[in-house]
């Protein structure tokens, strides 16, 4: 029997997978262009890269990549929306069959996904709204990771509390994530927002420990500060812990990575429950999305990884210490069942 060269790859990627003690997933007969992946070109525009979760994230990105087999490069404007804007340009120059932009301003992505699109070229977002009906939006349900870590706070402080809150606007996740804090208020008038603060200021979380130092000097009765970001939630530790006040005030928060576990398993910390998604399952799925595109297929306008609420409890009681202990004790932490086809290759696990 003659092996085709997609097929001896599929079996050999079985062995490798069986040999690490895993179940092998075989993807189906590979549509173009990724008969030839080689030939093709995707670019990852980023607009925040600082922090775990970003580099988490890019980790995804890469591996999917290289499952599929694609060259990707790489632009990181570092929260610079001009030059964002720029980069988009400069991948259109490029040639490349698609685009994964990763955060950004709508105001001054509109325009360049729309270069990008008029030039033929593939685009998918994760967590910045270009407001585009023909670029698949890729979320990690924001408005769940925020319930789920705002239901931990009610469930841990009762229906009344002090509240300081971390937010900046006009960054998309931001800002789903507010409407459901917004939601929250209203349901639970006992929440009272005594203090609003936040920056994106490199590096964030220092920053957000200057501002949150004032906070706290200004409100020393807040008992629950609720920061939907985790380089806020570090940001905000930090001043708690300089003040004192880990056990007076409860810190909610959304994201994670192996720093996070981290703090949040320090005794007597004051961060008691973050709701995640996994980063790299964030980034490969964002891949995956764009390959659907790109073979003709519709991987849906909202591409939605749905997240995990993670307790310090929970961290304590499993002895979790780091993002693998994580996925391997809470599975569907480690992968999201979104965008995957039957010829999607995934990275080995």
């Amino acid at each position: 029997m003659k092996l085709s060269r997609r097929i001896f790859m599929t079996l050999a990627g079985g062995v490798t997978a069986l040999a690490a003690g895993l179940a092998p997933g075989f993807a189906g007969e590979m549509p173009a262009p990724f008969d030839h992946p080689e030939k093709v070109k995707i670019a990852l525009v980023r607009y925040l890269s600082t922090g775990d979760f970003f580099q988490a994230y890019l980790s995804g990105v890469e591996a999917q990549s290289k499952a599929l087999g694609v060259d990707l490069r790489v632009f990181d404007s570092r929260q610079d929306a001009a030059l964002q804007a720029d980069m988009v340009d400069q991948a259109i120059a490029l040639g490349v069959d698609g685009i994964v932009v990763q955060h950004g301003l709508t105001e001054s992505m509109q325009e360049a996904v729309q270069r990008a699109l008029d030039a033929g070229i593939k685009v998918v977002a994760f967590d910045v709204n270009v407001k585009n009906p023909a670029v698949p939006q890729v979320e990690q349900s924001d408005r769940d990771l925020a319930r789920l870590a705002l239901e931990q706070a009610i469930k841990d402080n009762g229906e009344s509390f002090k509240a300081g809150y971390v937010y900046v606007a006009g960054i998309a996740p931001l800002d789903r994530r507010d409407e459901t804090w917004r939601e929250f208020k209203k349901k639970y008038p006992g929440i009272d927002e005594v203090a609003m603060f936040g920056t994106l200021d490199n590096p964030i979380a220092n920053s957000v420990a200057n501002q949150a130092r004032s906070v706290l000097q200004a409100h020393p009765d807040i008992q629950v500060m609720f920061a939907p970001y985790d380089e806020f939630a570090k940001g905000v530790k930090i001043a708690v812990d300089e003040a004192g006040l880990n056990k007076q005030i409860s810190i909610y928060s959304a994201d994670v990575s192996t720093a996070d576990i981290s703090a949040m398993r320090e005794p007597d910390s004051a961060w008691k429950a973050t709701a995640a998604t996994n980063p790299a399952v964030v980034g490969e799925v964002s891949v995956r999305a764009l390959a659907m595109l790109l073979a003709g297929e519709d991987p849906g306008h909202n591409v939605i990884i749905p997240p995990t609420l993670i307790t310090q409890k929970t961290l304590n009681d499993q002895d979790i210490k780091s993002m693998q202990d994580l996925a391997k004790k809470l599975p569907q932490f480690a992968h999201a069942d979104v965008a995957v086809p039957d010829w999607m290759p995934l990275p080995p696990r």
